[in-house]
């Protein structure tokens, strides 16, 4: 095939299976975007840049297929950076094609310029710079086999403006061969027969599984291991929704703001099972202290993950689905499901005590709503297919901990990087890839501000994402840490200046609804899910609300705040620990 360079990589993207991209046009992008208008592709204009990066990862999560967005040159590409970041931290497979000034200006600090290839190289999968039309075809075959194999991320495909409007002859490949790239999906058999003999030998078990879980496909053979073996089960932020919330095996999340029974199951376990999970501090706590008594076995298709952050004795490098599979045939061989109850039976039955003595828990207010509350009906309310977005701080955790997840991809948030802004467009990203699903972004008042001109977008494409503020007029998290450890001293977390959302939701077209009071609070809840286009729900909540059970910086997973304690009893932030939002 000889053409252009806009139609070669518009050609490359359908043959990839692509329907949409996310995108904002400038200069150096015109041809690509002057072949559009006359293309089947579907182009989603954003308001900002970085709404594009986030809907692509959103759309990605949500389906499971590579999400693609695309910018022009310079402050194009550079806003794209916390998008990409994100997506990687948290293995999200997306290609990133930014514009680029012509060849021979290239170097020369032209309008627009910048090197979104190096600043790049150290947050992306891969990253290519195109310097001919013909590469075209092979440099996108490549890139989408890169993103969506192995632990999947971003890849970045930077394309010069003169390489657009170049004709070349170009052939279509069916296949990328690169020979220095082989993921291994099956994992070391004798490593996996290892393992599932470690089952007999324990008897204090904990499943630890991550967002390998979802992205491999591998929920129903992790609740087949489960259940076959009658091993509790404990999940990352990411890995919600791998394994059923109301399981009676499912212990909640682990971690900073995870379960109390989670918390000292772990740490006191004599085998912790790690599945598609990278031992994060956020999940460690203390790293000399966590689940120091237990062998460990690590089953993860990255790996640099393994032996990275913790000492473990059983590593099993492969796809989470394809070793569970194996792993249930030879825990199956090993013994029956009454056996493995039978052995760990005392565990269980002591968990169930730890379950009952430190639920999860928060008191109800006549005058004040409470967003436990908030996100507690919305679990129930919402339908059962709903996908569920959000920020980051106070409002994310209480969405762990208090939203009931039953499937996979159902929960999109950013866990590695922490990025406010993220969860709106990530909803509208995934309503893209759902449109008869229902979406809803649970929000705080100051990560929602972040990106809120992306209720342009939402009235533009109709797309009926239903957005739940919960507002309670500060930077929650962050008056979290310095009401526990710098003694009260709330610098730069006032919110209470801020714009009426119901009024700005209308002025975007958006239905824009409030509830102050709890007595308000359902008829408002009901209002929003059951409205047939988008809405912005704006729930005024208890100011002062914190996050309970919360692990202190440096500190061990058991040492955990319950909510009770006072003052003088929590322990002061020690030296050189850093406090991240």
């Amino acid at each position: 095939m000889k053409a252009k360079g806009s139609v070669l990589l518009a050609e490359s993207l359908m043959r990839e299976g692509v329907e949409v991209i996310f995108g904002y046009p400038g200069g150096v992008v015109l041809p690509f975007y002057d072949y559009l208008y006359d293309s089947p592709l579907k182009h989603i204009l954003v308001r900002h840049k970085q709404g594009a990066a986030h809907m692509a990862d959103g759309y990605a999560r949500a389906s499971g297929r590579v999400g693609v967005c695309l910018v022009t040159s310079g402050p194009g590409a550079t806003n794209t950076i916390t998008g990409i970041v994100t997506a990687n931290m948290d293995s999200v497979p997306m290609v990133i094609i930014t514009g680029q000034v012509p060849r021979a200006m290239i170097g020369n600090d032209a309008f627009q310029e910048a090197d979104i290839v190096g600043m790049t190289r150290v947050c992306t999968k891969y990253n290519f710079l195109v310097k001919d039309p013909s590469e075209i075809p092979q440099t996108i075959k490549e890139a989408f086999y890169i993103a969506s194999t192995g632990r999947p991320g971003p890849v970045l495909v930077d394309i010069p403006k003169d390489v657009f409007l170049t004709e070349a002859q170009a052939h279509f490949p069916e296949r990328a061969h690169i020979r220095s790239y082989r993921p291994s999906y099956e994992g070391h058999q004798g490593q996996i027969k290892e393992a599932a003999k470690a089952f007999l030998k324990a008897r204090k078990p904990v499943l630890y599984t991550g967002g390998g879980i979802i992205i491999s496909g591998a929920n129903e053979e992790l609740k087949k291991l489960a259940e076959h073996t009658h091993i509790p089960v404990t999940n990352t932020l990411l890995g919600l929704g791998g394994f059923p919330s109301d399981h009676p095996q499912f212990l909640g999340m682990l971690g900073m703001h995870g379960t109390w029974y989670a918390n000292y199951a772990v740490a006191e376990s004599d085998l912790l099972i790690a599945v598609g999970a990278r031992f994060d501090d956020r999940a460690t706590g203390k790293i000399d202290e966590f689940a120091r008594h237990a062998k460990i076995i690590h089953i993860d298709i990255d790996p640099s993950c393994i032996q990275k952050n913790i000492k473990v004795d059983i590593p099993v490098v492969g796809d989470a689905k394809y070793i569970l599979t194996r792993l249930n045939e030879e825990v199956r061989k090993l013994a029956s499901s009454e056996h493995f109850a039978s052995l760990y039976h005392a565990w269980n039955q002591q968990i169930g005590e730890w379950r009952e003595s430190h639920p999860l828990s928060y008191e109800m207010d006549d005058e004040l709503i409470k967003p436990q509350w908030v996100i507690e009906e919305l679990s129930r309310h919402a339908a059962g297919d709903s996908i569920i977005t959000t920020d980051v701080g106070q409002h994310q955790m209480w969405t762990a901990q208090f939203f009931k997840f039953r499937n996979p991809r159902t929960l999109l948030t950013s866990g590695g990087l922490g990025t406010m802004g993220y969860g709106f467009p990530a909803a509208l990203g995934a309503q893209v890839a759902f449109p008869d699903r229902s979406v809803v972004a649970i929000v705080g008042d100051g990560s929602f501000q972040m990106n809120i001109q992306e209720l342009s977008t939402a009235v533009q494409y109709h797309l009926p994402v239903k957005v739940v503020i919960i507002n309670n007029l500060n930077l929650g998290m962050v008056r979290q840490w310095q009401e526990f450890f710098y003694n009260k001293r709330y610098s730069a977390i006032d919110l209470t200046v801020c714009p009426d959302y119901v009024k700005l939701a209308e002025a975007y077209g958006v239905k824009g609804l409030r509830a102050s009071r709890p007595s308000e609070m359902m008829d408002v809840l009901q209002e929003t899910l059951n409205h047939d286009g988008p809405v912005v729900a704006d729930f005024v909540v208890s100011y002062d609300e914190n996050v309970f059970p919360m692990v202190g910086p440096g500190r061990a997973n058991k040492e955990m705040i319950l909510g009770n304690e006072k003052r003088e009893e929590i322990p002061s932030i020690p030296a050189g620990a850093a406090m991240n939002s």
